[in-house]
């Protein structure tokens, strides 16, 4: 695989208070950008890496979906619950908070998005415990049960993209 040029993800984001569409796009830009990092580490044998990448990938995903789907979801929620998602959850998005953030996006349409965001947190333990076999720290024994999780995670990502996010930036002029 040749080098990614992932110096896009070094330029500040669009505020999603300005506009929630450039904030969604660069999200998925981003999304798309570490998928292919984590690919490339997975390639290369770094499977921890490439787990923190993955997971760093869905989790720019969530951010996109929250954005675009910001007000549908919101309307759903009491008035603190509504506030903490207008005014922090979608520009900070807090990993303790990706489960129920997840369960909003899914309430929005978004078929498993909830356990699959299981599956991207299990990822995300597994950058920083690598394989355990008894368990206790990780939820994969070996670099190969990683690694189908990564290229699941990763498929699933490409096929909301392709089918969900890309055909509703498209709606908002944003993608051609």
């Amino acid at each position: 695989m040749g080098s990614i040029d992932a110096s896009v993800l070094e330029k500040p984001l669009p505020k999603p208070e300005r506009s929630l569409v450039g904030y969604a796009s660069a999200r998925v830009l981003e999304a798309l950008l570490e998928a292919l990092l984590a690919l490339e580490f997975l390639e290369r044998g770094y499977t921890r890496n490439a787990a923190g990448k993955a997971f760093q990938a869905w989790r720019a995903l969530i951010a996109a979906i929250l954005a675009l789907e910001r007000d549908r979801i919101a309307e759903k929620l009491g008035d603190k619950e509504r506030k903490w998602l207008l005014e922090r959850a979608v520009a900070r998005l807090p990993t303790t908070q990706l489960r129920p953030l997840a369960r909003l996006v899914e309430e929005a349409g978004y078929p498993y998005y909830d356990p699959l965001t299981d599956k991207a947190l299990n990822l995300h333990d597994y950058q920083y415990h690598g394989p355990d076999p008894d368990m206790a720290l990780s939820k994969y024994r070996s670099r190969e049960e990683a690694a189908w999780d990564i290229l699941y995670i990763l498929g699933k990502l490409a096929e909301i993209v392709e089918e969900r996010v890309k055909p509703r930036l498209e709606e908002e002029g944003k993608v051609g």
